[in-house]
């Protein structure tokens, strides 16, 4: 998965290692005996380990690929990658951050209501009876438990405003995680002085209540917003559990110049600061840049793969291939910062991206390119492209024919 190689599909992954056909790494994705999700536990339960400080946290975002009609999920639908809507597969993605490095460990695959209650696509694609339509906030609650029963421990949840829902937000408090989410101008919150919307909130604080933090810097320089945290009532409250424990706030974020205005529900077990939830919200970025990341270095979104079984393995081998390149930066990355080398002080720390460049320059294999090997290859994938086009033809007229 981490060749250097154009494209990156069973044909272009078989050809490199020397095969003489796709025919065995369709059989590994899709008829082969192996226990996928039992693989990426263990992959993210072991980089967990080395990642973890004692104060990690789980962030969840869905993930876009380009699709054809014919994959399971595939459908034209939003997606906040594309910025809009058109024909693809969505995953909602689960990243486990710490100070060291973060890292993806989990996925669900999302379906949309009319593609869930299609009864023959989901038998095309193999999709288990068993499953049924869930929303993005369902899909990163499941991940949450299975992360849990994994024994993967963290103090906080954080997601956008698709997350920012009160089932959600429970089952967080189940698990014993805070939880900083984004929710919309509407929310309703409860106030020590009234309900209302968390647009009427922020514009009524008064001007003593905002706080000027820097948030980090980018390109163009250092980023300041004003912030604002104001107690609310929780109405998340499981059963059985202390309403009054725990601090429940709305954080609110006021560009400078702007004056755009972005609101966060926020819950913590404990006391919390300003300055901690600020830290906090300005970590979600995580999971994206790990998502871009694993699509740009592993082929997260390059399977081409029609089934159920086919697309859940291939997310697999990505996310193991993802998390061996992200674990090993980091650590990287805190043995250069303990040997604190005077040779290192002005340059950028190791990426996973750079990571990449030298495995691939100095350890990973080549692809197979003797000339009697890349002409066998050629007329194989000519057979199977004129095999497949005269089906094809046979299929349109037969379904041209009036019964």
């Amino acid at each position: 998965m981490l060749m250097e190689l154009e494209d990156v599909n069973c044909w272009s992954l078989a050809e490199a290692i020397g095969e003489r056909g796709p025919h065995r790494l369709h059989h590994l994705l899709s008829r082969a005996v192996w226990d996928g999700e039992a693989v990426l536990g263990r992959t993210a339960s072991w980089a967990v380990d080395l990642l973890d400080d004692g104060d990690g946290i789980l962030i969840a975002d869905e993930g876009d690929a380009k699709s054809s009609t014919d994959a399971v999920a595939a459908a034209r639908q939003y997606s906040g990658s594309i910025g809009g809507v058109d024909l693809c597969q969505v995953a909602v993605h689960l990243t486990f951050a710490a100070a060291a490095g973060h890292c993806l460990i989990d996925r669900r695959l999302y379906f949309t209501k009319e593609w869930a209650g299609d009864e023959e696509r989901r038998e095309l694609t193999g999709v288990p009876d068993e499953l049924c339509f869930a929303t993005k906030p369902h899909l990163a609650a499941h991940m949450l438990r299975a992360a849990h029963r994994q024994g993967i421990s963290a103090s906080f949840f954080l997601g956008d405003e698709v997350y920012g829902g009160r089932q959600l937000r429970t089952a967080c408090r189940e698990l014993g995680l805070g939880y900083v989410v984004g929710v919309r101008s509407n929310h309703q919150v409860t106030t020590p002085a009234a309900k209302l919307s968390v647009a009427q909130v922020a514009a009524r604080l008064p001007k003593r209540t905002w706080q000027r933090m820097r948030t980090g810097e980018g390109q163009k320089g250092v980023r300041d917003y004003d912030w604002a945290m104001i107690e609310v009532t929780a109405d998340d409250t499981p059963d059985g559990y202390d309403g009054d424990a725990g601090t429940s706030v709305l954080l609110v974020r006021r560009h400078r110049y702007t004056r755009t205005v972005s609101s966060y529900r926020c819950f913590a077990p404990g006391p919390v600061t300003l300055a901690r939830l600020v830290s906090l919200v300005c970590r979600r970025w995580r999971v994206e840049d790990d998502f871009q990341d694993a699509k740009e270095t592993c082929h997260l979104d390059k399977g081409q793969v029609t089934c159920w079984n086919s697309w859940h393995r291939w997310s697999v081998i990505a996310l193991v291939a993802y998390a061996f390149l992200a674990v090993t930066a980091a650590l990287e990355r805190a043995t250069q910062t303990d040997r604190n080398d005077p040779a290192e002080a002005d340059l950028v720390p190791l990426s996973s991206h750079e990571l990449l460049r030298l495995l691939r320059a100095l350890i990973l294999p080549r692809a197979r390119r003797d000339p009697e090997h890349l002409l066998w290859w050629s007329t194989w994938r000519r057979r199977h492209q004129h095999r497949a086009r005269l089906c094809h033809h046979h299929w349109h007229a037969y379904a041209d024919t009036t019964p």
